[in-house]
């Protein structure tokens, strides 16, 4: 059956908007038709080469929908399930799952090297990280999908699957930020949005956000910010004025840049905690001399996905967005066909807006 979807055929080259053949779910997989898909700046890091995954390939690994098929020996949803795409599910088996960190399992993407559906023309696909979100209908493991929690409306249900969680877990597993303490954000993106309302929900008493761009500030403020900086060169300076020259007890950094990785670890008290949910290229270097290390005190922790596991997780956020704690309309700032795709990486690059969500 031939669906619409986003195909990168080369790394750095343009998304295509085409059609492709999806093949029936086998043994163990589940076919489901996208209500929403968010578009994350890790698409765009897939699509330059910052990260590398097989091309060609359909990219978008943030939604959910409603299953349609399933093959044999899927017993945890059904056609007609609501589910949200778990992009990188945990195998059970390798080492760091055997520690309990799922986030990091080894196995994790190993389906984005399979063949999942062709071209019309009989080119083989590749499904992104493993889910291939930026289609009409996409065919994943059983283990990429989890159903949706009570009360969820699906096209929310889709940033669930990745800017909520890491936002999230970047707070309460990775910073651990308790009630009271100060937090600044560097990056208000969708997955900074998301960090600030976990930040809100975690008590902080003070939340500065921090971006290249004057027009985030509403939308900063309306997800928790208390405070809002445009980045510059003094603003690790001016985090300090308005922490009683001392410094945030946390900064959460999600731009993924050298020089705001830095300026968030400057921007912490003397024993404070900087937390990096950006991800960066290798180009990006940071640099710290062994006096300040020892002087400062400080942690600088990498966080991945929100060290989280999706399947605790989820009902967690669920209850958080029942309850009205968190927001998920905050997060998107514009909601969009397939076709727009193309033009929400441009928005990204140029540092505008925060989440925009490909409706189906």
């Amino acid at each position: 059956m031939a669906v619409r979807a986003a195909v990168l055929p080369a790394v750095g080259s343009p998304l295509e908007i085409t059609g492709i053949d999806l093949p029936e779910p086998g043994p163990g997989q589940v076919r489901v038709r996208l209500a929403a898909a968010g578009v994350c700046h890790s698409d765009l890091s897939l699509s330059n080469g910052t990260m590398r995954v097989p091309v060609p390939a359909v990219l978008g690994h943030e939604g959910a929908g409603t299953v349609v098929a399933v093959g044999e020996g899927v017993g945890h949803v059904a056609p007609g399930d609501g589910v949200v795409l778990n992009w990188a599910p945990s195998c059970g088996a390798c080492h760091a799952c055997s520690l309990g960190e799922v986030w990091l399992c080894a196995n994790a993407l190993g389906g984005a090297a399979d063949v999942y559906a062709r071209t019309t023309e009989g080119t083989d696909l590749h499904p992104g990280l493993n889910v291939a979100a930026f289609a009409e209908e996409t065919v994943v493991s059983a283990a990429c999908v989890l159903p949706v929690p009570d009360g969820i409306p699906l096209t929310d249900a889709a940033l669930l699957g990745c800017a909520v969680l890491t936002g999230y877990g970047a707070v309460h597993h990775s910073a651990q930020v308790r009630p009271g303490e100060t937090v600044a954000v560097f990056g208000v993106g969708g997955v900074g949005l998301a960090t600030l309302q976990a930040a809100r929900i975690a008590g902080a008493s003070k939340i500065v956000a921090v971006d290249v761009s004057p027009e985030k500030e509403e939308l900063a403020r309306t997800a928790g910010a208390t405070d809002y900086l445009v980045a510059s060169d003094t603003t690790a300076r001016e985090i300090r004025a308005l922490t009683g020259k001392q410094g945030v007890d946390v900064a959460v950094e999600c731009a993924g840049r050298a020089v705001s990785i830095r300026t968030a670890w400057d921007s912490t008290r003397r024993g404070g905690r900087t937390t990096v949910v950006g991800i960066g290229g290798k180009d990006q270097q940071v640099t710290f001399n062994a006096l300040e290390i020892f002087h400062w005190g400080r942690t600088l922790t990498g966080c991945v996905y929100g060290n989280s596991d999706p399947a605790v997780d989820l009902p967690v956020l669920a209850e958080h967005v029942r309850a009205g704690r968190l927001v998920l309309s905050t997060l998107v700032t514009e909601r969009i066909s397939l076709d727009g795709i193309p033009a929400a990486f441009e928005n990204m690059l140029a540092g505008k807006g925060g989440r925009a969500l490909v409706v189906f």
